[in-house]
């Protein structure tokens, strides 16, 4: 109990501070035509932590209040169930601690605007940016969850995969036409960047974009943010995933793991030492994954018996079945595989989770490929974060010849 005790009385002038940090706002929301029903709000409160209040509107109009530390993005919605699977009429905006005043004049929560937040106006800039691109964007992806939605249910009904390939090659060809305008969003949000790197809506950008640009471009960024910002909730989310690539890059020290493989025999990355290791962090329901195999499957008959090694690293944590029938399927048994470690109960507790190793490499998106050299440090990065398949290429041809 005394050692709990301790604990607590360290804790306690923490958590005063931040209880004291918060101030208050007020958001009162006018829609015409917005029957009288519960209408919720939900907002970031802390580290992985939402609060989600309600209040019964009255011929359109309510009142919510509240306390925040800094501007947070918010989420107003009229279906809880919907509102899970980002659907139904909503509004995102951000609040801060002032007066603010929602309307809407149509009684769709979509319509309405927010004025009285300067951080909200920063967020209507970057739409209006925004715009045209996802005007084009917009019925692409509405198409590709149509079919995607098709897609789970036919899983569900356990419909073989023949059935099934139809629509998933229809679904990779929207990806693929998709893809142009998810750069041109990019280059949007990286020009708003540029022009407010003071912006919460920029710290929120960037720590949701920092993950799969190159570690030297994200650092830059973060010097350009004020003290201010960089302690911001997002600030710090950004610092963390900075440390995270920075384990998986070039110049880093290889975490060395110890899994057990797909045949059930003990894995040590240490063992491998004396030889070039790709790590390749992918999964079975990966598509560019999947698309990448044959080239990966090239890359190592042409160098394996020049010290070339392939571990394969999946994120089939929860479906060991389809990790080994894709490993089947795509003729890549032929170098060694283990499971990432991920453990949903710990991560959904934002506790500790010392057996993933995608959190060792700072891994955030597939497929990305971990090169190490012989004495165990990592000399590329290709994919999230990192550089290209074409530069992954040149790489192997410089370290083993043509």
């Amino acid at each position: 109990m005394k050692n709990n005790w301790v604990l607590f009385s360290l804790l306690l002038p923490a958590l005063q501070a931040g209880a004291q940090n918060k101030q208050a706002f007020t958001l009162k929301g006018d829609i015409k035509g917005l029957p009288d029903r519960y209408i919720y709000l939900s907002y970031p409160e802390g580290a992985a932590v939402y609060k989600t209040d309600s209040v019964i509107t009255h011929s359109g109009k309510f009142t919510f209040t509240g306390t925040v530390e800094q501007p947070v993005q918010a989420r107003l919605y009229t279906d809880k169930q919907k509102a899970m699977y980002g659907e139904g009429d909503a509004a995102s905006f951000f609040i801060e601690p002032v007066p603010m005043q929602l309307k809407s004049a149509t009684g769709k929560l979509k319509d309405a605007r927010l004025t009285g937040s300067k951080v909200q106006l920063e967020q209507d800039e970057l739409e209006a940016m925004r715009a045209p691109v996802m005007k084009q964007l917009s019925p692409l992806s509405a198409a590709y969850r149509k079919l995607n939605n098709e897609y789970i249910a036919g899983m569900r009904a356990k419909k073989i995969d023949a059935a099934l390939k139809p629509l998933k090659d229809k679904m990779d060809k929207l990806k693929d036409q998709m893809e142009p305008h998810y750069e041109a969003m990019e280059k949007i949000d990286k020009a708003f960047i540029d022009k407010y790197p003071n912006s919460y809506v920029s710290a929120q950008l960037l720590r949701f974009r920092v993950s799969g640009i190159p570690l030297a471009e994200g650092e830059a960024y973060y010097a350009r943010m004020s003290p201010e910002m960089q302690q911001s909730a997002d600030g710090r989310e950004i610092k963390k995933e900075l440390e995270g690539l920075r384990a998986g890059s070039p110049g880093s020290v290889a975490h060395v793991f110890t899994k057990t493989d797909i045949d059930g025999q003990t894995l040590n990355l240490a063992d491998f030492k004396g030889k070039y290791v790709m790590l390749d962090f992918w999964a079975s329901w990966c598509g560019p994954c999947r698309k990448g195999n044959p080239h990966l499957k090239e890359l190592y008959g042409k160098y394996k018996d020049k010290g070339f090694e392939i571990i394969g690293i999946s994120d089939d944590d929860s479906n060991h079945a389809a990790w080994k029938k894709a490993v089947e399927q795509d003729g890549i048994g032929i170098w060694r595989h283990v499971l990432r470690g991920l453990d949903w109960e710990k991560r959904k507790k934002n506790l500790p989770n010392p057996e993933d190793v995608s959190d060792d490499y700072g891994i955030h998106s597939l497929p990305t490929k971990i090169l190490i050299d012989p004495q165990g440090m990592i000399i590329g990065r290709y994919g999230g974060g990192g550089e290209d398949d074409d530069a992954m290429n040149k790489k192997l041809k410089e370290l083993f010849g043509a």
